[in-house]
């Protein structure tokens, strides 16, 4: 099976940074972990790249309506779980682990904290990843994109992009 690189990006709000261009220039998928702000950026997204969504807790109810806010889906070998509000692993917001225990995702993607987190979840044996927040709104110094290639079913070279999230 060929390499695929995937992009991961959270909580624009309204606004898709620049640097997606760039980052995600070679991804062959955007997962996008809820708080999109707009119609506009998500149409963006999907013109730019296959993109994978769910909807966060600010978005508006154009968005409630053509997104889910837990999103299961199988992409290069791996099962992946993503939702806006997920917590992290041994703190996972109500209802999650049942979600988790019940689809066994390899990877799990969530938003909503602004804080970029990568752990393994020895519990569940999966990759939690919150790429942290990449709009001009919330509590974030820094604005921050993931990145990372799934070869042989397995997640390898995972980068980060941080930038200032006003540039």
């Amino acid at each position: 099976m060929p390499i695929k690189r995937i992009g991961v990006i959270s909580d624009t709000h309204g606004h898709l940074p620049k640097q997606v261009y760039e980052f995600f220039e070679n991804v062959d998928l955007i997962i996008h972990a809820g708080d999109i702000g707009s119609e506009d950026v998500l149409d963006e997204l999907e013109t730019f790249k296959t993109t994978k969504a769910v909807y966060g807790n600010i978005d508006g109810f154009d968005l409630i309506n053509r997104l889910n806010k837990l999103e299961v889906f199988e992409y290069a070998g791996l099962r992946f779980m993503l939702t806006h509000i997920g917590g992290y692993p041994k703190r996972y917001e109500r209802g999650i682990e049942a979600e988790i225990q019940k689809h066994r995702p390899d990877i799990f993607i969530a938003g909503h904290s602004h804080i970029l987190k990568v752990i393994y979840d020895d519990k569940h044996s999966l990759l939690h990843i919150n790429p942290g927040a990449s709009g001009r709104t919330g509590i974030h110094k820094v604005a921050t994109l993931v990145r990372f290639e799934i070869e042989d079913k397995k997640p390898t070279n995972l980068e980060v992009l941080e930038f200032p999230k006003y540039g």
